[in-house]
């Protein structure tokens, strides 16, 4: 596995752009892991999708992405604010599209924040948290390339 420490990368993008880089590799059957910075992250398939159901799917980890996102700026901001994370949950449900190409159709996140926020920081705490990483990412898509190497 390559390591994820980022590169100064020399294409069209700004040269202060960094590159983080992990590898992907096949377990058994349907399970794959992915090592990032000495954390070891599994995926597979239902059963019913003829899996062995041993970690979560691909796609549950993109849903997992946004709303552990939301919440760790969530969290931010009620830290930074000097304000209790106690009882902060980020809840999310997402669904399917049921034509082609398979993809993701709805995405929705519940943010709770903690108890006793006024209507102001309830207010600001779903501004900050809307704008988190991963959500500013599915608004602006990259760009994408896959490739077969040679």
């Amino acid at each position: 596995m390559t390591g994820t420490a980022p590169q100064t990368l020399s294409t069209s993008q700004p040269l202060e752009a960094e590159v983080h880089r992990f590898e992907v590799t096949h377990v058994d059957r349907d399970v794959y892991a992915v090592d990032i910075r000495g954390h070891r992250i599994q995926v597979d398939q239902p059963i019913e999708a003829g899996g062995t159901d041993t970690a979560p799917t691909p796609t549950e980890l993109f849903a997992a992405s946004l709303a552990t996102c939301v919440a760790f700026y969530a969290g931010r901001f009620l830290h930074r604010h000097g304000l209790d994370q106690a009882g902060l949950r980020v809840r999310t449900e997402f669904t399917m599209a049921t034509d082609r190409p398979a993809r993701v159709a709805s995405v929705h996140v519940t943010v709770t924040p903690p108890p006793g926020l006024t209507e102001q920081r309830r207010a600001a705490l779903l501004a900050v948290a809307s704008r988190c990483t991963v959500h500013n990412t599915l608004h602006q898509p990259p760009e994408i390339g896959i490739d077969l190497e040679p």
